[in-house]
């Protein structure tokens, strides 16, 4: 709740999981409905949607969080932080499925 009530007016994010059983308890339905969010489950069986998020999770705690001593870090400089490498990670960490590029040098190679 406290994630969804720091969301611009107007956004319309999408909640995906691998169909965990939260998605069938009551307080979670209500909090996707009060704060419109839209809850996305992968297909049943669907092991690359949840490779992906797993994929991402784990990159995301061995280029981010492990290794770092968190000790005296606000919740704002954490934020800010983990702000900054996402969005690193969304535009100019290299991928090998990219052929090494970036996604920004991927989309425009693509586009060109």
């Amino acid at each position: 709740a406290a994630a969804a009530k720091g969301l611009p007016s107007g956004s319309q994010p999408i909640v995906h999981s691998d169909r965990g059983a939260h998605y069938r308890w009551p307080g979670w339905i209500e909090l996707m409905s009060r704060y419109e969010l839209t809850p996305s489950m992968s297909k049943k069986g669907s092991a690359p949607d949840n490779a992906q998020a797993e994929s991402f999770f784990g990159h995301l705690k061995m280029e981010f969080f492990y290794n770092r001593d968190w000790r005296g870090t606000s919740k704002e400089e954490f934020i800010s932080g983990l702000d900054s490498h996402v969005e690193w990670y969304n535009t100019k960490r290299r991928k090998n499925s990219f052929g090494g590029k970036s996604s920004e040098e991927y989309r425009h190679s693509k586009a060109a």
